[in-house]
């Protein structure tokens, strides 16, 4: 009788344990920068899509810190430009000039658009991998990543980012709430902090 010969299928199975290995590791490279990072800077264009079909375009710049008080500044629109937050956690104040407004608790599944790039970053940082797969922004190759994070109420909040292949480099995002996407950012420049190589972005 002769002997099977299984060497052949064994082979195959581990190559393809092999590729799916290296995907991950794609994607886990691009992603520890932001694990390590004790900040970044970051500016980008900023579109609401409210569930009321209402509409709102941003241009919003952000000092993120993961370990303590992240601000956004509003650049654009001019009737809006100067208002900041500043978000310590769960707690989100806004503030114009000399004026402090408390606006209570953020809550993860009603996120306005000074939340939209903290939140980016935060998915980046801790969110559950989905998928992943290539593919281009303009002409940028990027890796796109889906990821899963659950909100303050318990709600499911899946952030995609595309990043650019080979320094990581945020280049688009958006944020969908129970399936439904709200926010989108187009990434015009980013700054890793001290911890990372310095890596800046132009669009111009």
């Amino acid at each position: 009788m002769r002997r099977r010969q299984c060497v052949p299928m064994m082979a195959l199975c581990l190559l393809l344990m092999g590729c799916g290995a290296g995907e991950e590791s794609a994607a886990e490279a691009l992603r520890q920068p932001y694990r390590e990072m004790t900040g970044c800077a970051m500016t980008a264009e900023v579109r609401l899509s409210g569930e009321d079909g209402t509409v709102g375009d941003f241009t919003l710049r952000c000092e993120y810190d993961p370990e303590g008080v992240t601000t956004v500044e509003v650049l654009a629109p001019e009737t809006a430009a100067g208002v900041i937050a500043e978000i310590d956690g769960e707690e989100l104040t806004l503030r114009y000039r000399d004026l402090c407004l408390g606006a209570g608790t953020v809550s993860s599944e009603k996120l306005s658009p000074m939340e939209c790039l903290p939140e980016l970053m935060a998915a980046a940082r801790e969110g559950w991998l989905l998928s992943e797969s290539r593919e281009t922004v303009g002409e940028e190759p990027c890796l796109r990543l889906t990821l899963d994070r659950t909100g303050e109420e318990g709600g499911k909040i899946v952030s995609t980012l595309y990043l650019r292949e080979g320094d990581g480099i945020p280049v688009y995002g958006e944020i969908a709430v129970e399936g439904t996407v709200v926010l989108k950012a187009a990434f015009t420049d980013f700054t890793f902090g001290e911890t990372c190589d310095t890596v800046k972005e132009n669009t111009d």
